[in-house]
């Protein structure tokens, strides 16, 4: 039986909850994990990106768009650990239980970079993502014992290349770029 979502609760508690949700299902997978890469993930996004900006306008300065988008291709690459990540982890994927106070659902797992795994939190935070995205930032790789410039440069790739489809997210990318 479902039970509550988090994102009935304060985003300060959401917060507080994911990081704590993350560090639990954070693993290292087995050699042979039937999983895909983070790696290959971002290198698929990073040319629909490439292929949407090529068919129209692009919301971004092109130089800062082609820097969001190489970054998104090198982040995967020079992660220190890798880990099974949720990568869809927000507030509305976070349901109260009987058996756990929270349990995260509607996980897309793939392998690579802890850092990154924090982004959909973060996107769903509109008002402070807009109002203060390198607070937000800092405060999230806080709470997850995370390098916080690495979560910063995550989130400015992640901005860019979200950037067509999700127009608020320029502003963002142009506030927390390198």
């Amino acid at each position: 039986m479902p039970g509550t979502p988090l994102s009935s609760r304060p985003e300060p508690e959401q917060d507080t909850v994911v990081a704590a949700l993350l560090r639990r299902l954070w693993i290292e997978p087995e050699r042979g994990h039937p999983f895909p890469t983070l790696q290959l993930m971002c290198q698929r996004w990073a040319e629909e990106y490439e292929q949407r900006a090529a068919a129209g306008p692009v919301r971004l300065d092109p130089g800062l768009a082609r820097a969001g988008i190489a970054l998104f291709r090198e982040l995967p690459a020079s992660a220190t650990s890798q880990v099974l990540l949720c990568t869809d982890l927000h507030a509305g994927n976070v349901l109260a239980a009987a058996r756990e106070p929270w349990l995260a659902i509607d996980p897309k797992p793939v392998v690579g970079d802890p850092a990154y795994d924090v982004l959909q939190h973060m996107l769903n935070c509109d008002e402070r993502l807009r109002s203060d995205p390198r607070g937000l930032a800092r405060r999230m790789a806080g709470l997850l014992g995370l390098d916080p410039g690495r979560v910063l440069g995550w989130l400015f790739a992640r901005c860019v290349q979200e950037s067509p489809e999700w127009p608020s997210l320029a502003a963002v990318a142009r506030a927390v770029a390198p």
